[in-house]
């Protein structure tokens, strides 16, 4: 049995290897070998992991997306981490079956929480009664929380999401994953790198600025591949998906309320929307959405508006997502999908001055819809920053407060994900220090798990 370690690079794609990134190109080219990872729909965090660790497609593992409408709340639900959401046998539980020594450390990849591998570290802010949120991690075994906390000082949360998201918190997974490797030597190694993702989606490919998150992304990986290589372990790279280029936003919701099928609630002079008091509304996540329309007799009706609304793709129903192997009880009556170009918003008020509270704010857990737009701050703030630094001394001096410093100009957003691309230099990577391990083609999401057991097995 040969230790292994996965590096999942988030945003990776074949195009992207190359002068910006001399250690992961030197695996490719020198040390290991490379191959094209084909995803699945939706291209997004928490379904692609889940296909990657289960070697299952979504209609089996249950992960729509990353997040759905939870029917019997009439709530939508976003960024859960309860591991049993993920339906099917893990990598580790397999592994365990060949040799019931194998242990995993789960190192930031989702579902984290209450799973069966022996180490997990990954985020789980505190929020006091007060209305801050505080960096922190939740961790297994209970304890690693405090050492890891002592050694490296505090997540750096707000370097993880939001407008400050940068390298700093990949830097910090980075260092907790080879204490972890070290301390604890796990056999199989899970390591969440996100800080790619940020940069792409802000700016886009092509811009000159993705050069500069391309080399701090293969300064941490390269350092990872001595670490885990000098102590004998097996790597293997993988991206979930690719980032593409995008110049328009689509409203599914807005169409929705448009139509008089989407309702909203008004409370104190804002709206929130009425998930359970609508005819049809939609849980935006990237470049996919999810309808999920209370009669089923309406869906024709649904479908037909959708389908018209520019910048959708696809309508998928129920036929077509099980021909896609994505139709589950979880996911919506509809899917779209956008064109290659645009992506989806959660928006469904027509008048900014009457958009809830949160929608200004980073909210990954109330907005009923992935925002991208929280990776900026608004523009039409003189001193933006002056604007953070008095919310801050708010909360110092105990104060309740509202960080509402985010944009509600969808246009900011350069780079999407959720739908596969079709050019070459747009695919996933399958990279490995062991090329013979690999196959000899392309291989799928769904083989990785395979794959992963070969490099501990073989």
């Amino acid at each position: 049995m040969k230790r292994t370690v996965v590096l999942d690079v988030v945003g990776l794609a074949t195009g992207l290897i190359g002068e910006h990134t001399p250690n992961i190109a030197r695996i490719a080219k020198a040390q290991g070998g490379a191959r094209p990872l084909e995803t699945l729909l939706p291209a997004v965090t928490c379904s692609v992991q889940a296909s990657m660790l289960t070697g299952l497609p979504v209609s089996d593992h249950g992960v729509v997306g990353n997040g759905w409408y939870w029917k019997d709340l009439a709530e939508v639900l976003l960024w859960r981490q309860v591991n049993r959401l993920t339906v099917g046998e893990k990598v580790w539980e397999a592994a365990r079956k060949r040799d019931p020594s194998v242990t995993c450390a789960k190192m930031f990849w989702w579902f984290n929480m209450y799973s069966s591998a022996d180490f997990a570290v990954t985020p789980r802010p505190m929020y006091p009664a007060d209305g801050r949120k505080l960096p922190d991690i939740y961790t297994e075994p209970e304890d690693l929380r405090d050492e890891l906390n002592a050694a490296l000082g505090a997540f750096p949360l707000f370097d993880f999401w939001g407008p400050r998201a940068g390298i700093r918190s990949s830097q910090w997974i980075a260092a907790a994953s080879k204490r972890v490797f070290d301390e604890k030597s796990p056999t199989l190694s899970l390591v969440y790198l996100p800080h790619l993702d940020y940069e792409l989606q802000r700016v886009g490919p092509g811009d000159p600025r993705v050069a500069v998150a391309l080399r701090e992304i293969d300064d941490v990986v390269g350092d990872l591949v001595e670490h885990f290589t000098k102590a004998g372990a097996r790597v293997m790279i993988v991206s979930e998906y690719v980032i593409t280029k995008v110049s328009r936003a689509v409203h599914p919701n807005r169409a929705l309320r448009d139509a008089g099928l989407l309702r909203v609630r008004r409370e104190l002079g804002t709206e929130k929307l009425d998930c359970g008091g609508s005819e049809a509304f939609a849980v935006a996540d990237h470049q996919i959405a999810h309808v999920y329309v209370k009669n089923r007799a309406r869906l024709t009706e649904v479908k037909k508006l959708l389908a018209k609304l520019p910048g959708v793709a696809e309508v998928l129903d129920e036929s077509a997502q099980k021909e896609r192997k994505i139709l589950h009880e979880r996911g919506g009556d509809l899917v779209l999908v956008s064109d290659a170009d645009a992506w989806f918003t959660y928006y469904f008020w027509n008048d900014d001055a009457k958009a809830p509270d949160y929608a200004r704010t980073v909210d990954i857990h109330r907005k009923p819809g992935y925002d991208p737009v929280e990776l900026f701050l608004d523009p039409a703030i003189p001193v933006p920053q002056l604007k953070v630094g008095f919310r801050l001394a708010q909360k110092m001096l105990g104060f309740r407060y509202l960080m509402d410093v985010i944009p509600l100009d969808a246009s900011l957003v350069k780079g999407s994900h959720g739908r596969p691309s079709t050019k070459a230099d747009e695919q996933p990577v399958l990279l490995s220090t062991e090329p013979s391990l690999l196959p000899e083609g392309a291989a799928h999401v769904t083989d990785v798990k395979r794959i992963i057991l070969d490099h501990l097995f073989r």
